[in-house]
């Protein structure tokens, strides 16, 4: 069972423990550097580590972007020990539900990489669309609740 888990004393070196393979880390931030920036975006960010029961698979971090006034899939990765089980279609799902429920989000933005084409797999899974826009590397994407 996929769960979302607020970071605290007790699970944070878990969380700065995962990692994916060497290949992909051009695509995803260190959860140390992701954990830094919601440290200091505190009143705006969001994160939670991504649980498999009692085991910590993942990190998922979402926000509101000020700039723009609207709120954001910002920070996601699953372990390399943990990927093609399911478990990050299950951990979006739950980050979506969690700007629905607590700010009543009618849209979500998420930025890929340019060549991730498997992270653009997984977000147009849960129904994230392209929205043309290329802005500071990253490809914009839009899910419309």
């Amino acid at each position: 069972m996929i769960s979302l888990k607020e970071i605290s004393r007790e699970n944070i070196d878990e969380v700065l423990a995962l990692g994916v393979d060497e290949d992909q880390k051009t695509f995803v931030s260190s959860n140390g550097d992701s954990l830094a920036q919601a440290y200091v975006y505190s009143e705006t960010a969001y994160p939670f580590a991504v649980y498999e029961g009692s085991d910590p698979v993942g990190f998922i971090m979402m926000g509101y972007y000020e700039a723009k006034a609207y709120y954001t899939l910002w920070k996601f990765m699953i372990d390399r020990r943990y990927q093609n089980r399911g478990y990050g279609r299950k951990a979006l799902e739950l980050g979506i539900r969690f700007l629905k429920e607590r700010f009543n989000v009618s849209e979500i933005y998420t930025g890929v990489v340019p060549g991730n084409s498997v992270a653009k797999k997984l977000y147009r899974s849960v129904g994230f669309e392209e929205t043309g826009l290329i802005e500071l590397g990253m490809e914009e994407m839009r899910l419309t609740l």
